[in-house]
């Protein structure tokens, strides 16, 4: 099976590296390999279109060149952002394997969620206790794309921190957002979300894999995870991966230059699909938020089916579609995201995630429908037997 006959369907998972991204990073790769840390010329030309690649990426968030730490990803960059804190740490159930790890080391609230994944801004507030000393939320859920309320959630941060300093309590209280899933379709600009530290992974945006960033607003105390010469303001050490900053900026510049025109297209396609494959089957249920949805997700199950089962049958045919996030795909185990929203077990074992990008077109919808439609029928009729 060649390429070209592949439908794609798991962005959230992965995105193939623009053809501009590329270029951008490929003379970083040959003729412009100097370590930005020497003290020659070349080298220190390198730093400053380094340090001009982190320009535009924080002008693209709203924010300053000094508040960003480049990482190997967004899993490093949640795991910096839990390095500072000492005390309790607050955050929705639903939470990507990164932050449920992290928060695991420290005392710790996992927050419930309603059905469609949304978490309670109020449940946010009742569960921060006077140790409390970070709370994080996803922006968007990479399983369900449910889009979480963060600006209510930053106001009751805002209040928590005022009460505090009205009481002469000196410890810190910050938020963080993981914005990797919705970069690219959604406004990530901190000051409207009124976050502390965000991250951001390029993999999710059509950036090279392995590079991401923390943004962390001036203030905010933290602690290296990476130590060594002291590069990124000592906070993780390490030669700077320049050919990735520049990509990362590339990336998330042309993002943002289509995210608006780029949601509506995948939104009326997603939609689209999912019509045909509701309109099939009864028995489909549609899990997330119906209109705080990312426009790119459709998570759909089939009671009684067995996905796993589903999905290589699906690939037998060209159509590459998960399960659910690809850290529990990988584990083999089922999905803590659809426990929280209270899915049955049989509901929740014939889940796909459908995430759309830019490789899906009116064809890819309407033969992957087909497609999916077919070895769906295939297997209830193979379960009734």
């Amino acid at each position: 099976m060649s390429q070209a006959d592949i439908i794609y369907f798991d962005h959230a998972a992965a995105t193939p590296v623009e053809e501009r991204v590329l270029r951008a990073m490929q003379p970083y790769w040959g003729e412009l390999f100097y370590n930005p840390s020497s003290p020659y010329s070349p080298a220190l030309d390198v730093r400053r279109q380094y340090e001009s690649a982190k320009d535009d990426i924080a002008r693209l968030i709203g924010g300053r060149r000094d508040e960003l730490v480049m990482t190997a990803g967004a899993t490093e960059s949640i795991n910096l952002a839990f390095a500072g804190c000492n005390g309790h740490v607050v955050a929705p159930v639903t939470e990507h394997q990164a932050v449920l790890a992290a928060a695991s080391r420290l005392d710790h609230t996992l927050v419930k969620v309603d059905r469609y994944g949304l978490v309670d801004p109020d449940d946010i507030k009742q569960a921060i206790t006077p140790e409390t000393e970070l709370v994080s939320v996803a922006l968007a859920n990479n399983e369900l794309g449910t889009i979480q309320p963060i600006a209510e959630i930053a106001a009751v941060i805002k209040a928590e921190r005022q009460r505090r300093m009205d009481q002469g309590d000196a410890r810190p209280i910050y938020l963080h957002s993981d914005a990797s899933q919705g970069a690219g379709l959604i406004d990530i600009r901190v000051s409207r979300l009124g976050v502390d530290m965000l991250t951001l992974n390029a993999g999710k945006v059509y950036g090279p894999k392995q590079v991401g960033l923390l943004w962390v607003r001036a203030g905010v105390e933290l602690r290296p995870v990476v130590l060594g010469g002291g590069q990124e303001r000592g906070l993780r050490s390490g030669t700077e991966n320049v050919a990735g900053a520049i990509g990362m900026a590339e990336a998330l510049r042309l993002a943002d230059k289509h995210r608006k025109s780029e949601a509506v297209r995948l939104e009326a396609l997603r939609d689209k699909l999912q019509q045909r494959l509701v309109a099939e089957f009864d028995e489909a249920v549609v899990s997330g938020a119906p209109k705080k949805r990312l426009a790119s997700h459709l998570h759909i199950s089939f009671p009684g089916l067995d996905a796993e089962r589903l999905i290589f049958r699906l690939e037998a045919r060209g159509v590459l579609v998960a399960t659910g996030s690809a850290c529990a795909a990988n584990k083999g185990t089922r999905s803590h995201v659809l426990t929280a929203i209270g899915l049955e077990p049989e509901v929740a074992d014939g889940s796909l995630r459908i995430s759309l990008g830019k490789l899906t077109d009116e064809q890819a919808i309407q033969r992957g429908g087909d497609i999916l439609i077919e070895e769906i029928t295939s297997e209830y009729e193979r379960i009734s037997r």
